[in-house]
Formats: C-alpha cells, sequence, structure tokens
C-alpha cells in the first residue's frame, strides 16, 4: 500500500506544480501589459506546438536528428567511460594518476570546447557528436567508479574462493552489482548529451532542434523558441524517465525477494 500511494505521489504531484505554473504564465500574459515578443501567451505557443507537431509536423524532422546526435554522443561517451572506470577501479597507479585530472577537467564546461572541435573535427555532424561525448563522458566515469567502489567486498571475495577471476569477475559479478550505478550514470549523461546536441548545431551548423531554435531566434518568434524549448525539455524527460525505469527493474530483479510464510 505505501508504494501505491508513493507512485500516486509521484505522477499528480508534477502534474499539480505543472498546472500551477501554466496558470501564473496565463495570468502574467492574460493582461497583455508585457510585449509578446517578449513572453508569449501559453495559446501562442500551444499553437506553435500544434503546427510543428500535428498540423504541418515539419518539427519531427528536427527531432530526429537532435535524438540521433545524442543518442550516438552518449554510445560514444559510454564506451570510453566504462572501460576508463574499470581501470580506475583495478589499478590503484590509474587511479592516482587520472583522478587529479578528472577533478581538473570537470571544472571545464564542455560547451567551451565547442570551437576547438570545430578546428579539430570540423562542423557538421562529427564536432557534435564529440561535444555530446565529451559532456556524457564525466557523469558516466564517476558514477560508475563509484558504483565499483561500493561492491560488497565479501561477495567478490565469495566469488574469488568459486573460481571467479579476472573477465568472468568483471561480467558476471562486478557489473551487474554496479549497474545501478552505471544507469545512474548514463541517465545523468543521456539528458547532457541533448543539451550538447543542441550547443553543438548552434556553434557547429547542423540541422536538428538546435539549428531551429537558432533561426527562431533570428527571426524574433518567440512562440516557436518556447514551442521548441518545450520540445527539447519533453525529450530529456522522456530519455530520463526511460533510462529510471530501467534502472528500477534492475534494482528490482536483483533485489532480495522475502520468504513466503508457509
Amino acid at each position: 500500500m505505501p508504494t501505491r500511494r508513493w507512485s500516486w505521489v509521484t505522477v499528480v504531484a508534477p502534474v499539480c506544480l505543472g498546472l500551477i505554473l501554466l496558470l501564473g504564465w496565463w495570468l502574467t500574459t492574460a493582461p497583455g501589459t508585457i510585449p509578446r515578443y517578449l513572453l508569449p501567451t501559453p495559446g501562442a505557443v500551444a499553437r506553435s506546438l500544434y503546427n510543428g507537431l500535428i498540423a504541418r509536423g515539419d518539427m519531427w524532422a528536427y527531432i530526429g536528428v537532435t535524438v540521433s546526435e545524442a543518442l550516438l554522443g552518449c554510445v560514444a561517451g559510454f564506451i570510453v567511460a566504462l572501460p576508463l572506470a574499470v581501470l580506475i577501479y583495478r589499478s590503484k597507479l590509474v587511479s592516482a594518476a587520472v583522478l587529479p585530472f578528472l577533478g581538473a577537467t570537470q571544472a571545464i564546461p564542455a560547451v567551451a570546447l565547442a570551437p576547438l572541435l570545430v578546428i579539430w573535427v570540423g562542423y557538421g555532424l562529427g564536432g557534435i557528436v564529440a561535444l555530446c561525448a565529451l559532456m556524457v563522458f564525466f557523469p558516466i566515469l564517476v558514477s560508475s567508479v563509484i558504483g565499483f567502489r561500493h561492491i560488497d567486498t565479501d561477495i567478490l571475495a565469495a566469488a574469488q574462493v568459486d573460481g571467479a577471476r579476472g573477465w568472468s569477475l568483471l561480467t558476471f559479478i562486478e557489473v551487474p552489482l554496479a549497474l545501478h550505478a552505471i544507469l545512474g550514470g548514463v541517465r545523468n549523461g543521456f539528458t547532457l548529451s541533448v543539451t550538447g546536441a543542441v550547443v553543438g548545431e548552434m556553434v557547429m551548423g547542423g540541422t536538428g532542434l538546435g539549428s531551429l531554435l537558432f533561426a527562431q531566434y533570428h527571426s524574433f518568434s518567440t512562440a516557436d523558441m518556447f514551442a521548441t524549448i518545450i520540445v527539447l525539455a519533453l525529450i530529456a524527460a522522456a530519455i530520463y524517465s526511460i533510462v529510471s525505469m530501467a534502472e528500477r527493474r534492475w534494482s528490482n530483479l536483483n533485489s532480495p525477494q522475502p520468504e513466503s510464510n508457509r
């Protein structure tokens, strides 16, 4: 019963907050004292969303490009981050050598590297994916290292007694036990990857939502800009929710089940 109540709260609470914010937005713009180019009405934004997603449907092509770039960047960042996390976890020498530099590099905004990526990689898809990968890399790496380091040493010792070594120990024991933390890093990283795709398109060129937002800015289409930003927020929220569901499902499958009373 408590779990069911909590699930209702997690659904109703954000809906209520969203309705309150929408009402406040409408009350702010209804008198007409604020110019529409500064803050459009909810109705104007809703019409823009309807035209872009349903009536004309021209926004779907931009959405597909941005999601593809974010997905490619997330996969690339994951492929690099996870093996490095294993090395840091397994090797004290690698950990001592790498971790101080990771702390320093995290202080550098990945977005600030976009001009350099233009020089190194060039305009277009390659540079955008590289920027997304950079933004995904650090959350996945840090979260994975924390997950590996919090594995119960008694479980590892028992597995080694049973003959688990090297690759088999990593694949069947360590990665599954750290997967909750790894998925947490992927969840946070993927949402950042969407941001990287949008910023990359603005700096390096592209045909996704970032380029659409840039064009709307130059044409002073504030309602259209709001609509595009809402779509980006919905994409990030959907990705976050999907990975969170996978994370919870994995936790439920691997949590100890209470014994039934006979």
